[in-house]
């Protein structure tokens, strides 16, 4: 039987990334995401948020920790991954499931800009289309002061 492993969200970075080397020198970035939901029931507004733990790896770690931070909004691919391990303290098992990032592509205003940055509608600076792969080829950043073309890769 096939087996198919793919997410795809896009929200807001509810904290800074946590930019880490492990010890064979390999970057390593944990940041969460926050989703949000809204539907009408019975003519009622109902909105629900979802939570979700992100992983990158490499060169893609170092570019998200450089260019976004909290509240930033982002549009990820990646993979489910469930992980578990027995706690330190108070014992017991204990699990997760987070998504590790294979793509992404910022979404929005690069962060420290204001209205109008760029010269485009709504001050939303787009990346030019460009997505970050998971080779690290083709990937596109947005911080204060930098111009999209300006960046190598």
């Amino acid at each position: 039987m096939a087996n198919f492993n793919k997410v795809i969200l896009m929200g807001n970075l509810t904290r800074d990334v946590e930019l880490r080397q492990t010890q064979s020198g390999m970057a390593l970035a944990k940041f969460g995401m926050a989703t949000n939901r809204k539907w009408s029931q019975n003519g009622e507004q109902k909105e629900s948020t979802c939570f979700v733990d992100l992983t990158a790896w490499g060169r893609q770690a170092e570019v998200l920790a450089q260019y976004v931070k909290k509240g930033s909004q982002l549009f990820v691919e990646g993979r489910l991954e469930y992980s578990t391990w027995e706690a330190k303290e108070g014992g017991g098992k204990r699990s997760k499931l987070e998504v590790v990032v294979e793509n992404f592509q910022f979404i929005g205003a690069p962060r420290g800009a204001t209205g109008g940055a760029g010269g485009e509608e709504g001050g939303e600076r787009k990346s030019g289309g460009r997505a970050a792969q998971a080779g690290g080829e083709g990937q596109a950043g947005g911080g204060s002061d930098v111009d999209y073309g300006d960046i190598p890769f």
